[in-house]
């Protein structure tokens, strides 16, 4: 999948310590993935709020690459530098909702993959985005936003579509485009799952709503 796969994550390693240079190289090609969902009064925002913080956490990185080489790196000296600010504070809460993100763009993907869908509407992802957005953001949004989401559903492109998108316009069997998907969610799903864990361990999560 020529959107997906432009640019390869490194394997997680055994001691699931994830170094920066390469996550932030390899994510910064996954924004441009909310495009291909429509309804840019939702999504558009969600990219923006994606990229904006693959930046700030960039920018941390790139103050001290040495201090920062490891995403546990920036938590747990952004942690010694900002006291009771912390977490919500610096490239930690640029990191905490960068991997919501990521985390509603893998599970509506997993969910294409696996085969969920509507049996009355086959070629709608409507199925698949909520329930990435049940999982992933809607706990830590407002009244406001949900109800703009669940809206927003009705303007999600079908599946074919959506394949054709993330191929860039070529025209690919349905078969090749899933494969790839479980492909990029192989690599990719592991490094969200350890970034998870990490938060959790060092107690860094918020549950503030946006």
């Amino acid at each position: 999948m020529a959107l997906l796969l432009e640019h390869e994550f490194r394997a997680l390693p055994a001691d699931k310590q994830i170094e920066t240079l390469p996550f932030l190289e390899a994510v910064a090609h996954l924004p441009p993935f909310f495009d291909c969902l429509g309804s840019p009064i939702v999504y558009s925002p969600v990219k923006a709020d994606l990229t904006g913080n693959i930046k700030k956490i960039r920018a941390v990185y790139d103050s001290n690459p040495a201090k920062f080489k490891t995403l546990q790196n920036i938590l747990e000296v952004e942690k010694e530098m900002h006291g009771s600010a912390w977490p919500k504070t610096g490239a930690t809460l640029a990191l905490m909702w960068l991997k919501r993100g990521l985390k509603f763009m893998l599970v509506l993907l997993q969910s294409i993959s696996d085969g969920e869908r509507d049996e009355e509407h086959p070629n709608l992802i409507r199925v698949n985005a909520m329930k990435a957005y049940e999982i992933a953001l809607k706990k830590y949004h407002g009244w406001m936003l949900q109800k703009l989401f669940v809206g927003s559903v009705y303007a999600l492109p079908y599946k074919s579509d959506l394949l054709k998108a993330l191929e860039k316009g070529r025209e690919v069997k349905e078969e090749e485009s899933i494969e790839k998907i479980h492909q990029f969610l192989s690599r990719v799903t592991p490094i969200l799952d350890a970034i998870y864990e990490m938060y959790t361990k060092m107690n860094a999560e918020l549950s503030y709503k946006a």
